[in-house]
């Protein structure tokens, strides 16, 4: 899970069925046994859809139906029973049996042996989000759910689908009736066929709950990566974004995460789900991914820049789809046998959030996506991030125990603490291999070892690590991860010759800092205006802006209030030295001004080679 704050669900690989096959039937055919659910979106009532549940037989007077508490990858109590309505239960003969809520999330079934099914509304979760999602009640967006009916169906399918107890390892057959404008995207194979009816069989719950679907108008493309097929689905209310406008950047991103990967990925399918908000009080308002094993569901705002969403498709889904290494690929008993409603939690964050963090950042580094000054300030960022974080609490004993505070509350530093935990091995294991060797290694190492369908026991992790590298790295893990000791990450950058230094950074031409602009706006005109001031910077008065001059395009592109964010999130990929042209008008009159961009720079300490002794660890390191 990635989240962003502006912001795993884990499974076996997808059980595919040919269609054909499930015809095919003969007297020495076995019947598995299987829970049998109707999702019907046709029929919306209050902003709810029915959702009806065939049991199999039960042999016991009574049995528990829940709805998930937790689900994996989110780290948070959630209680996802609290969107159930009117769950009823029913015989044969269409009699009403009796039920009782026991807690939040499940409901006690009399007279089991006689139930044929039960019925429920589900709500969804975009109505009522009031935040980030992140530190409130809020259900994170992407594990969350939307309806809004003939438009968009967000269905994350342990918002609508519980399971009964003792039968979460059987199959799984699941129908979807739906608009034929809509369609429902998802790494899932259809066996219907049909534009009004989907059929979705999983071989138990674990891999329903592992398969999102979104339905929505068609937008989607789809692209072959090294035997991958890869699915891109968008939905984008005002229509300003497509899957199609979008592509570039998550293709360019998968070709060069798969290179980077080499044979450790072995998916045949792969869907990413985008799901754009109107930022509106009933849209989705957590912002950030969840992972599957063959799929992610992203959310960000609509009005976002396509090359400012681009940007963030890279980072972000990048960290998902490295999930599917850890934790799909690589984790313990404890999300194995994932328990929904009293989940125990794994000691291994920093491996299944920090890991894949750190090989968000470092392919990109390792395929020429950004530059290794880049790489080491991304770094430092995440040291920085850290340092506000609790630096001397285990990030092991946080991990098991995250679910409850004091730990909740540091659940951020996976994604800063724990991507530099997975650097500092990847430095110790180049060290000691005279680069021929990095923590990718390991992971491919592990994942043959273990795999999805084989865990690992928690209490032995750290050893399998040492006897598949060295010592020092075992001490690594003792004394900064199970240990309280904070790490010296002098010590490790220095091992591939990075130090400290003084870094001049660019600072955005229109804002002085984050609280002081240097641009305003006419409310009443929505122009936007150049302050009225004597002390312009240099991007400013390189181009011979005075105050008061209105800016009306920049580069062609037309700007004004409602657009302003654009204006600001675009301009943080401009360069010195850059062509650009702008039309203002000052006392009235419109003129054209062309010119090079200069940025002013502040200065920021950071990181940077200068130890030319190591540069051939350093380049095994970044490039190996």
């Amino acid at each position: 899970m990635k989240k962003l704050i502006l912001s795993a669900v884990l499974a076996l690989s997808v059980l595919t069925f040919n269609a054909t096959a499930q015809k095919k039937s003969s007297a020495n055919s076995v019947v598995k046994e299987q829970v049998k659910v109707t999702i019907d979106l046709n029929q919306v009532k209050d902003d709810k859809v029915m959702v009806t549940i065939t049991p199999p037989k039960f042999t016991s007077n009574e049995i528990v139906f829940h709805i998930p508490k937790t689900v994996p990858g989110t780290y948070s109590t959630d209680n996802y029973g609290k969107l159930i309505d009117d769950l009823k239960a029913f015989d044969n003969a269409g009699k009403e049996i009796l039920t009782s809520k026991t807690d939040d999330n499940s409901w006690r079934i009399s007279n089991a042996k006689a139930l044929s099914k039960i019925t429920y509304w589900v709500n969804d979760t975009y109505d009522t989000e009031k935040g980030s999602g992140f530190g409130k009640e809020d259900i994170f967006s992407p594990a969350g759910s939307n309806i809004l009916e003939g438009k968009i169906f967000m269905l994350n399918t342990h918002c609508f689908i519980g399971y009964f107890d003792g039968k979460k390892d059987i199959q799984q057959n699941v129908t979807v009736l739906h608009p034929a404008t809509l369609f429902g995207a998802t790494s899932m194979i259809d066996i219907d066929k049909s534009d009004t009816v989907d059929n979705f069989i999983t071989s138990r719950y674990f891999e329903l709950g592992d398969n999102p679907i979104m339905y929505s108008k068609p937008d989607y493309e789809t692209f072959i990566v090294d035997g991958m097929q890869i699915l891109f689905s968008v939905y984008s209310p005002s229509g300003t974004h497509t899957a199609k406008s979008l592509l570039p950047d998550l293709e360019k991103t998968m070709r060069a995460q798969k290179a980077f990967l080499g044979s450790i990925n072995t998916n045949k399918r792969y869907t990413v789900l985008l799901y754009l908000s109107d930022m509106q009080g009933n849209d989705a308002k957590g912002f950030g991914a969840l992972e599957h094993h063959t799929s992610t569901t992203v959310c960000f705002p609509d009005m976002m820049p396509t090359e400012a969403l681009g940007e963030q498709i890279k980072d972000v889904v990048s960290h998902e789809f490295f999930h599917t290494v850890t934790p799909l690929s690589i984790h313990s008993k404890e999300i194995q046998y994932f328990d929904y409603n009293d989940p125990k939690m794994s000691k291994h964050l920093w491996m299944y959030e920090g890991v894949t963090e750190y090989f968000a950042n470092l392919f990109q580094v390792n395929q020429g996506l950004i530059d290794s000054d880049e790489f080491y300030q991304r770094m430092s960022g995440k040291i920085n991030n850290a340092s506000n974080l609790n630096d001397t609490m285990s990030f092991t004993e946080m991990s098991a125990n995250v679910l409850v505070e004091p730990y909740k509350d540091q659940y951020l530093n996976v994604y800063e603490k724990g991507a530099l935990i997975g650097m500092c091995i990847d430095i110790i294991i180049r060290e000691k291999s005279n680069g021929e060797r990095g923590i990718l290694d390991l992971m491919k190492k592990l994942s043959k070892e273990y795999g999805p369908i084989k865990p690992f026991n928690d209490e032995e992790l750290f050893a399998k690590i040492v006897s598949l590298t060295y010592p020092e790295v075992g001490e690594f893990l003792n004394t900064y991860v199970a240990g309280k000791t904070p790490i010296p990450y002098e010590v490790y950058f220095a091992k591939v010759g990075v130090t400290k230094a003084k870094i001049q950074t660019p600072v955005n031409p229109f804002l002085k800092d984050q609280s002081t602009p240097f641009i305003t706006v006419n409310p009443t005109t929505k122009e936007i205006m150049v302050i009225s001031s004597d002390d312009l910077n240099g991007f400013m008065t390189n181009l011979g802006l005075k105050g008061d001059d209105i800016i009306e395009s920049i580069n062609n592109k037309s700007y004004n209030l409602d657009n302003i964010y654009d204006l600001i999130i675009e301009s943080q990929n401009w360069k010195s030295g850059d062509a650009i042209t702008l039309k203002i008008k000052r006392d009235g009159v419109e003129q054209t001004i062309k010119g090079e961009v200069k940025l002013d720079t502040e200065e920021e300490e950071g990181y940077k080679m200068t130890d030319t002794s190591k540069e051939k660890l350093n380049t095994a390191w970044l490039k190996g």
